[in-house]
C-alpha cells in the first residue's frame, strides 16, 4: 500500500497534468493493487456464526478463503476494466485486493464452514461444535 505523501503526489501529478488518476492505467507505471480491509459484521446465532463481509467487485474465482490451524484468512481481488477502446479523464475507483484473517475458538466446528458470496457480499458460516451447543441438564431425583 502507498503511503499518503506517495498518494497525494499522484492526485496532484494527475489533476495539473490531465493524467488518468488510478496507479494501474498509468503508462509507464507498474500495476499496483490497494490492499484493504473489507467492512465487516459478526453475528452469533444459536447455531454458529456468521461473518458477513463487503466484497464489491470480487468474483467467486477471484476469492480464496484458506483454514491454517485455528486462522481463516479471507483473500479477494475485485478487478475494473474500462470498456473497449474508453480512455479514463478521472477514476476513483480500481482494482483493489481485500484481505481479513480471524481467529477461531474451539467452539468453531472446522469440517463444516461454508461460504457464500453474492451480490458483492461473503456470508462466511461458522458453525459451532457441538461441544459448544448450549444444552439442558436433565436431573435425576436421587
Amino acid at each position: 500500500m502507498t503511503d499518503i505523501a506517495e498518494r497525494n503526489a499522484d492526485l496532484a501529478h494527475a489533476e495539473t497534468t490531465g493524467a488518468e488518476r488510478s496507479p494501474s492505467v498509468r503508462e509507464g507505471r507498474a500495476a499496483r493493487i490497494e490492499r484493504v480491509s473489507p467492512a465487516t459484521d459478526i453475528i452469533e446465532q444459536a447455531d454458529g456464526f456468521h461473518i458477513l463481509m463487503d466484497l464489491p467487485g470480487v468474483p467467486p474465482d477471484g476469492l480464496t478463503i484458506d483454514l491454517e490451524e485455528n486462522e481463516v484468512t479471507v483473500t479477494g481481488r475485485s478487478s475494473y476494466a474500462p470498456a473497449g477502446n474508453d480512455r479514463r479523464m478521472h477514476a476513483e475507483f480500481d482494482a483493489v485486493e481485500f484481505v481479513r484473517t480471524f481467529t477461531l475458538s474451539d467452539m468453531v466446528d472446522r469440517e463444516r464452514i461454508r461460504a457464500v458470496l453474492k451480490d458483492g457480499v461473503l456470508n462466511l458460516f461458522l458453525p459451532k461444535a457441538e461441544a459448544a451447543k448450549p444444552r439442558r441438564i436433565e436431573i435425576s431425583q436421587g
